[in-house]
């Protein structure tokens, strides 16, 4: 890995809203009502139409407020578009070594999908600075926990099946951050402008990992 303390800022933030939203306005709203409930993480996906310019009004309005993330990034081209505008961290489902090429030229963090031994050891080899557990709802805790063992210093963000409920059995188990998508921010809130329901998850969501990290 290339900086350790390059992901310092994720592991403080702890939770990252992961924003596959229908519409610019549905994405911006749904930040502002993730920020309302205590959640400053954010990860706009390529998912999102116009995704690159929802991160740039976000940068503006937020700045440093909040920590402001792209992912899905599939090409070169949309790792580019994401640091120009304004994201401060990088997020790809997968990689290949043309893309990390790209992505690790913008300086900025690199969280990259991984699921096997092989693959994890594949993104290392890469240089990549941390490992998405993706899906991590597949194999659970039980499968973060088995590939710590091989890689006990890997910063895994697990992405996927993370809950209110069993937020704190992924931090036991030694997770620098996790990915949160339909349980924090599903798609059908974005779309009917349903804000309060999603602050009031994020503030849940907060409040559990404030509890957690006090044990």
């Amino acid at each position: 890995m290339r900086t350790p303390s390059s992901l310092q800022d994720l592991h403080h933030t702890g939770l990252v809203a992961v924003i596959r939203a229908p519409d610019v306005e549905g994405a911006l709203g749904g930040v502002e009502a993730l920020v309302a409930g205590g959640i400053t993480g954010i990860e706009i996906t390529y998912s999102t139409p116009d995704a690159a310019s929802v991160v740039r009004e976000l940068d503006r309005r937020y700045g440093d407020k909040i920590l402001l993330g792209v992912g899905t990034i599939l090409d070169a081209d949309q790792a580019v578009a994401a640091t120009e505008a304004g994201a401060r961290f990088l997020v790809s489902p997968g990689m290949t070594d043309r893309l990390a090429e790209k992505m690790l030229a913008t300086g900025l963090p690199v969280l990259a999908g991984a699921w096997t031994p092989s693959e994890v050891m594949r993104l290392l080899e890469l240089g990549m600075d941390g490992v998405k557990l993706f899906p991590a709802s597949t194999g659970g805790i039980a499968h973060l926990r088995s590939l710590r063992g091989p890689f006990p210093d890997v910063a895994f963000v697990p992405t996927g099946g993370v809950t209110v409920d069993n937020l704190g059995k992924w931090l036991a188990a030694g997770v620098i951050a996790v990915g949160i998508g339909g349980e924090l921010c599903p798609a059908s809130d974005l779309a009917a402008r349903d804000y309060p329901s999603i602050s009031e998850r994020a503030r849940r969501f907060a409040s559990a990992l404030i509890r957690h990290r006090q044990r």
